[in-house]
């Protein structure tokens, strides 16, 4: 037997080697990590409301950010079409081989009001696990992720074998200035692509902390706003009578609320439910096989329809947002009026929709209805008819995405199985799959499903969570663009 002596020094050599690659890759993780989270803190006090905040304030910073990392002044435009509601689009070169891969995220986010949160939503707060702010899960961490990535691959001399374009855009909640809209019509040219990532959607779907399945967005409702308005001669309040004008319109959204638009499925939520049916148990499993069946079990139906999140998948649904009504503390009141936000399985369009709540809102017990349905354009014009626009038909699965993503699944969430879905909501994907782009939502970041605080107060995003999204999409983004 020969000498143990060499041992000792292998055993150095090998650990030595071990070192020095852990340097070269846990400090460039780590690094990437503190940039994605201090441009997440940027970016979230910065005010990008449509009411007051500016969007053009945010493009310029991360157009800051990007020439602070080397990209040149000529693969980095700030545009947009007036003064508060410009776009930042950025370009990292790549080798041709292939046609250009565009990652969108809005910068624009919902309307909120320090009396009704915990904290400050314009302050970026971290407690008990969590990062708080407006923006924080829709969609200024995914912005972050997004920038934070193409800047790492900037500085490590990465060369994709296609363009990767990152479009940070202005008006996806709301507002008349839509950025990936403008884009496409103004500037197809800084942002044409084969296809489209959207960090606007998909991610790890959990319960209690589990995860239960990567879910890519592949088709998307539709969204639509509806202005209901109700009127009446009013008159003195001393003489009140039951037809004025807010008790009719009460009436009319009870009825909304009361109402079930039919049951539907579509290839990608046939598909979803199908791969539900087979990670779930107990009665909840029967009536998803049940709900699957031709024809459907419709109590099946009826018992899943009470989860919000099933209810939203097999169904349209409208629910009142916003009121308004009377003219005075002392008289009964002439006009009240209700914004009804509906979401729209693919496939119908607004003007179905609106001449359905007309139906539904009719009160057979009035001679003469004054309830008037009206459907609200992007840019708040009213309008008698709604538009024919309807959800886009759902791209088909592409290798160059759902490839690299099973291997990067397969590794940080071992077992867990990559779904397409349909999102509840709605994103600029509608935009960009109109254009010819197939979209789809990616996202590394896992979410719980009964904590989903998108638009609404406290919002929230986990920061073990916002880490590995930050891993996730570096590994991911490469395996798209490596070959």
């Amino acid at each position: 037997m020969g000498s143990n002596r060499w041992w000792p020094g292998l055993f150095f050599c090998l650990v030595l080697v071990v070192s020095m690659q852990a340097q070269q890759t846990s400090p460039a993780d780590e690094a990437t990590r503190r940039l994605a989270l201090d441009i997440f803190k940027q970016l979230i006090e910065i005010n990008t409301t449509d009411s007051v905040g500016n969007v053009t304030t945010a493009a310029e910073a991360m157009a800051q950010r990007f020439r602070d990392a080397g990209f040149p002044d000529s693969d980095i435009q700030v545009m947009g079409p007036n003064d508060r509601k410009k776009n930042v689009v950025v370009r990292l070169h790549g080798s041709g081989k292939h046609k250009p891969v565009l990652l969108i995220g809005h910068l624009d986010v919902v309307e909120a009001r320090r009396e009704d949160w915990t904290t400050d939503p314009f302050q970026f707060i971290e407690k008990d696990g969590y990062y708080y702010g407006r923006g924080s899960s829709d969609m200024k961490d995914g912005d972050a992720i997004m920038s934070a990535t193409l800047i790492r691959m900037k500085k490590e001399g990465y060369v994709p074998s296609r363009d990767i374009i990152l479009a940070l855009t202005a008006d996806e909640e709301g507002g008349t200035s839509n950025g990936v809209d403008w884009l496409i019509k103004n500037h197809r040219e800084l942002i044409d692509a084969e296809f489209v990532l959207n960090h606007d959607g998909g991610g790890v779907l959990a319960d209690h902390g589990k995860a239960l399945m990567m879910e890519v967005d592949a088709t998307e409702k539709l969204y639509g706003d509806f202005v209901l308005t109700a009127t009446n001669p009013g008159g003195h309040s001393s003489l009140p009578r039951p037809e004025n004008a807010i008790y009719e319109l009460a009436g009319a959204l009870t009825r909304i609320a009361h109402y079930q638009f039919p049951f539907e499925l579509n290839n990608i939520t046939r598909a979803y439910f199908e791969r539900q049916v087979k990670m779930s148990t107990g009665q909840h499993a029967a009536d998803l096989a049940a709900m699957l069946k031709s024809p459907p079990d419709m109590e099946a139906v009826a018992r899943l329809s009470k989860d919000p999140l099933d209810n939203s998948i097999m169904h349209t649904t409208c629910v009142a947002t916003r009121l308004s009504g009377g003219h005075a503390n002392n008289a009964l009141p002439q006009t009240a009026q209700a914004n009804v936000n509906c979401r729209i399985e693919p496939g119908h369009t607004l003007e179905e929709i609106r001449l359905t709540l007309e139906k539904v809102v009719a009160d057979p017990t009035i001679a003469n209805p004054t309830i008037k349905v009206q459907f609200r354009e992007n840019n708040n014009v009213l309008m008698e008819h709604g538009s024919d626009r309807h959800s886009y038909v759902p791209p088909a699965p592409r290798k160059e995405v759902f490839e690299p993503l099973d291997k990067v699944v397969a590794k940080m969430w071992p077992g867990i199985p990559v779904l397409p879905t349909m999102s509840t909501g709605a994103s600029d994907g509608v935009y960009t799959n109109a254009a010819g782009m197939p979209t789809y939502c990616v996202s590394g970041e896992q979410y719980e499903r009964d904590d989903i605080r998108a638009h609404g107060k406290d919002e929230r995003m986990e920061v073990g969570s916002f880490a590995r999204g930050v891993d996730f999409y570096y590994v991911f983004l490469k395996g798209v663009t490596a070959e």
